[in-house]
């Protein structure tokens, strides 16, 4: 027996079976989609139910539920996947803009720094003080004291006190 023999007897063995089958019309696909939704997982007494409702083999009914049930949950992962997409596209871009804004208020903080720096320079150099700062600047032994051209010696916590505003109310002017 040669081997091209040998496959047309296979062709003519499978090729009733596929002949048999019948496609589904609109309407049963319609009536199969309808008790999908309902009903994802297909019990035997809806399975004959549907099968004689339709005039198929029970058999078909299951194939098409278990084909439908695959590409449900295909189309299932595929909306979650967007899902889970678009979540990350966002949290992405609002890492982004968290990591803009970061660099801002650090730029922002350091020039803050430096105008604090150079305001207790200038005030360590010519400190001109108002009311109760200069009031309470009569300590003149202690390490951290600055003297200003006019002999009046400041302490460095008046200084920064009187900068922030919690010297009683004064102010550097």
């Amino acid at each position: 027996m040669d081997f091209s023999h040998s496959q047309t007897q296979q062709k003519q063995h499978y090729s009733p079976k596929h002949n048999n089958k019948k496609r589904l019309t609109e309407d049963q696909v319609r009536l199969l989609e309808r008790t999908f939704t309902t009903n994802k997982k297909l019990e035997p007494e809806l399975k004959v139910q549907l099968a004689n409702q339709l005039g198929v083999p029970p058999r078909q009914i299951a194939i098409w539920y278990q084909n439908k049930r695959a590409r449900w949950k295909t189309q299932s992962l595929e909306l979650d996947y967007n899902t889970l997409q678009v979540k990350l596209d966002n949290a992405l871009s609002d890492r982004r803009r968290l990591e803009r804004e970061v660099v801002q208020l650090q730029e922002e903080l350091w020039r803050a720094r430096q105008m604090v720096f150079t305001l207790s320079q200038e005030t360590a150099v010519q400190p001109t003080v108002n009311g109760s700062c200069n009031s309470s600047c009569d300590d003149r032994g202690s390490s951290s004291l600055h003297e200003d051209v006019n002999g009046d010696v400041l302490q460095l916590d008046e200084l920064y006190a009187c900068l922030y505003g919690a010297g009683g109310g004064s102010t550097w002017v």
